[in-house]
């Protein structure tokens, strides 16, 4: 099978079906950009009362501009609507899922606005002590901890570890006895529901690296063992199917399917579970293409659809938590770039390709080239009175799969010097972020109420040389 290395739509000019020939190609599509992205009289965006010529001047680009009071109360809407809908039966907690995108601020702000934080590497739970992150409310996550990273979580004191495998049941239990502490631990169950999104955000089939089987009688046995561990305390089962999930049809499959092993738990080991967490993975709207539910629809619909299945089973419902990451991250912030080349590349017969280049590209968002992601982009440094017409974003990276926005409309005068952002890559862009040709990583800055700060600065050449030994 051969395919060109910069998409299946190579060769083809014409917009695909999804996106549509924009009434005004200056708007700032509703749901695509953070509560306080404005127009302002002259034309320039703003968010958080900063226009982005500001922020080019004072930080440069690329930059990703992360909207202070989007982020807040995007965190606050998913505490209150899974602590109201679950209110009736055993309560709700929500985590944070730290891998979409974490910083010092970041943690301190989940910790102010009441909600925990969900960690996957020593590197995040560094980070979260470091802020000062109350350990209680912290769960460590990841499928081969390492025991410098067990002891860690352990000694600081988090709320609990998320055991993957069969294996690391003993790991956790022998450092867990080895510092004279009772694990508080859940188990990663697998239930076979295989979201409807991306091959590799997909986690709750059988043939991933993720979790302990139901079908196969993993789950079970890790039960088995960690009720036999004087050094573990199980405090509930945890199943998460996978990402940029629009509706609550996967969660009621999987749902079902770890109430049945609660069930059985208690029918043959005479154990209650009363405490479940069902993960994240709430998709957020990249482009027109996508719908995304809001907080409460996803709440109420969860809550009715556990509910109902403890009905059936005759089971109490269990208290739940939830680890929304993308949803609280990625709308808050827009990547700002500056545009250099705009290349118009015949390609036979009537079809051409203009080609946008900006001073980023796949160093810091891998996402289009490693997950096929589709986003979406606007001139926002000025206003155009330009026809509309499709171009492609790319970066500045040695690879012609740097594809940034396979597929958009802008003003056909876009040219070099021109403000262009993204939106919408707050969530896995920074994380995801590498120095591939040795570019240096942009910075993060918060914007709120007309002030600029700085959470994670710019890498400087320096940075990259100091790395160096050799």
């Amino acid at each position: 099978m051969r395919a060109h290395e910069a998409g299946a739509l190579h060769g083809n000019d014409a917009a695909p079906t999804w996106l549509p020939y924009p009434a005004d190609v200056n708007a700032l599509i509703p749901g695509l950009w953070s509560s306080t992205t404005r127009r302002d009289a002259e034309g320039t965006v703003t968010v958080g009362g900063v226009d982005v010529h500001r922020i080019a001047q004072e930080v440069g680009t690329p930059a990703f501009v992360l909207d202070e009071e989007d982020f807040r109360g995007r965190a606050r809407s998913f505490r209150d609507a899974f602590t109201e809908a679950l209110r009736p039966y055993a309560g709700a907690d929500v985590y944070y899922a730290g891998k979409a995108f974490l910083c010092s601020a970041v943690a301190r702000w989940v910790d102010e606005d009441g909600l925990g934080l969900d960690v996957c590497t020593g590197g995040e739970l560094a980070v979260a002590l470091r802020a000062g992150f109350p350990p209680e409310r912290i769960a460590l996550h990841g499928n081969n901890k390492s025991d410098a990273e067990i002891r860690r979580a352990l000694e600081a004191g988090v709320g609990r570890v998320v055991i993957d495998s069969l294996d690391e049941i003993d790991q956790v239990a022998s450092i867990a006895a080895e510092l004279g502490v009772r694990a508080a631990v859940m188990l990663r169950v697998t239930t076979g529901v295989e979201a409807h999104t991306h091959e590799f955000i997909a986690t709750a089939h059988e043939d991933q690296k993720f979790g302990l089987s139901i079908t196969g009688g993993g789950a079970l046995e890790a039960v088995r063992r960690t009720l036999a561990a004087d050094a573990l305390e199980l405090v509930g089962l945890h199943s998460h199917i996978g990402s940029q999930i629009f509706d609550t049809g996967g969660f009621e499959v999987a749902a079902r399917r770890v109430l049945d092993l609660v069930a059985q738990i208690r029918a043959e080991l005479d154990h209650t579970i009363d405490q479940l967490d069902l993960g994240g993975g709430f998709g957020v709207m990249y482009n027109t293409q996508h719908t995304p539910s809001t907080p409460e629809e996803l709440a109420r619909g969860i809550a009715d659809i556990v509910a109902k299945e403890c009905r059936d089973l005759e089971l109490d419902v269990p208290h739940l938590s939830f680890e929304p990451g993308r949803a609280i991250a990625g709308p808050s912030t827009q990547t700002l770039y500056s545009v250099g080349t705009v290349k118009d590349v015949r390609l036979g017969g009537p079809h051409h390709r203009v080609y946008v280049s900006v001073d980023g590209g796949m160093s810091d968002n891998v996402r289009t080239a490693l997950y096929d992601a589709d986003y979406s982009c606007l001139l926002t440094g000025r206003v155009s009175d330009a026809a509309p017409e499709v171009v492609r974003v790319v970066g500045k990276h040695c690879e012609s799969g740097d594809i940034v926005v396979k597929d958009e409309y802008l003003p056909s005068d876009v040219g070099r010097g021109d403000l262009l952002s993204v939106p919408v890559t707050g969530a896995y862009c920074y994380s995801l972020a590498s120095n591939y040709n040795h570019v240096p990583r942009p910075p993060v800055v918060a914007v709120r109420d007309g002030e600029i700060r700085t959470l994670l600065r710019r890498e400087t050449e320096e940075d990259l040389l100091g790395l160096d030994q050799g």
